[in-house]
């Protein structure tokens, strides 16, 4: 599982070394997070623009125990092993990390990215290891979100479904 061929790491201790590696090579970091719970183009939107600030795409994955935590009991739809695959598949994301805390504050703290990314919902001062990332001489960076997509709108639009 947590070989660089599939881009997939069950924790930051088995990613520890590509990060070495990235760093050493003076890669610009990139990351953000979700549950990425039903992937859909919001998702794949926001993780392309993501991209784009930097060389290497890392991805926090909320594990299936703190999706509950944030969503509720009957989340995740999809487990976090088939998030994470979606997620790998795509060129441009370099690294997914399940962790299972509420927020990624900690693995951030590790990692300390040049670029911090999430959607434009939230207030610098809102996400998520900002002061972690601002304190190392990096950027947080907000994005647009496309209009009247959410994994939780879909739910309810299956849910009414015959």
């Amino acid at each position: 599982m947590n070989s660089k061929s599939n881009k997939i790491y069950d924790s930051f201790a088995a990613f520890e070394p590509v990060l070495n590696e990235w760093k050493a090579q003076n890669e610009t970091l990139v990351f953000t997070n979700g549950c990425f719970d039903i992937i859909h183009h919001g998702h794949v939107d926001s993780l392309k623009k993501s991209a784009a600030f930097g060389t290497k795409l890392i991805v926090g994955l909320n594990s299936d125990e703190s999706v509950r935590i944030i969503k509720g009991k009957n989340r995740p739809v999809i487990g976090q092993q088939g998030r994470a695959t979606i997620l790998a598949a795509f060129e441009f994301v370099d690294a997914v990390i399940i962790f299972g805390e509420e927020t990624p504050a900690e693995l951030i703290a590790k990692i300390i990215p040049n670029v911090l990314v999430k959607g434009r919902e939230y207030k610098i001062h809102e996400i998520a290891g900002h002061d972690t990332v601002l304190t190392n001489g990096g950027k947080v960076e907000t994005l647009d979100l496309v209009p009247g997509i959410s994994t939780s709108e879909l739910i309810k639009k299956i849910k009414t479904l015959d």
